[in-house]
């Protein structure tokens, strides 16, 4: 099957391109999808000096998405423990400075949703391909937890599970195509959140992945 640009969005997405989730977290529809150029090709700076890696649990299992990080700090995982980190353990480096394009964007995102000055120090970015998931989780490693999550969603389709406070609340399933950001802070910003086994297909820009940006403030 074959995706475009506009993907099977709802018929709502022309009229409401703001949907609020619940306090505090709001969907905002193709709001990248005219800045994917640069910021494709600024995933592909931060990746030919930080390249992509599958990084281990602290329970020893490799996670299925691969990943890697740009910004003053870079989230990692080992059997240690879950962490930021200012630099890449794989390279002994710093992490790769932020692209403009990136700050741009992740500022821009997180002001449309209520959340102005939004610095993030940290971008994860992670690659998905049919099959991949990830599991419902919290973001809770950061210290400033008064700063939002500005997650971007870059190539084929996802499931985006958006769910309560508590692991047990049963999560809403939500369409995300290529543009699409997710903006959560506030009393949302300790959901429970997760992404789908990705379902194959062949997206135009960029075939069978997904590349998914989450903006942090890590510090």
């Amino acid at each position: 099957m074959t995706f475009d640009l506009f993907d099977s969005l709802p018929p709502e997405a022309d009229d409401n391109p703001i949907e609020t989730l619940a306090p505090g977290a709001v969907l905002l529809r193709r709001f990248a999808r005219d800045d994917d150029d640069a910021l494709l090709a600024a995933v592909r700076d931060v990746t030919d000096r930080a390249p992509w890696r599958h990084l281990v649990t602290p329970g020893g299992l490799r996670m299925s998405v691969a990943m890697t990080n740009c910004g003053s700090y870079g989230w990692v995982s080992d059997r240690t423990g879950y962490r930021y980190d200012p630099i890449d353990p794989d390279s002994g480096l710093p992490w790769p400075p932020m692209p403009a394009p990136f700050l741009s964007l992740a500022w821009r995102a997180a002001s449309a949703a209520g959340y102005d000055g939004f610095a993030p120090d940290a971008c994860l970015i992670n690659r998905y391909q049919p099959g991949t998931r990830l599991s419902l989780h919290q973001d809770r490693d950061e210290q400033d937890l008064g700063a939002p999550i500005v997650s971007v969603s870059l190539g084929l389709p996802a499931t985006f599970l958006f769910g309560g406070l508590r692991r047990a609340d049963r999560p809403t399933r939500i369409r995300l195509v290529h543009g699409d950001v997710v903006v959560w802070g506030g009393p949302s910003r300790l959901v429970f959140h997760g992404i789908a086994p990705l379902a194959d297909g062949d997206h135009p820009v960029l075939g069978h992945e997904r590349i998914n940006l989450t903006f942090r403030k890590a510090r």
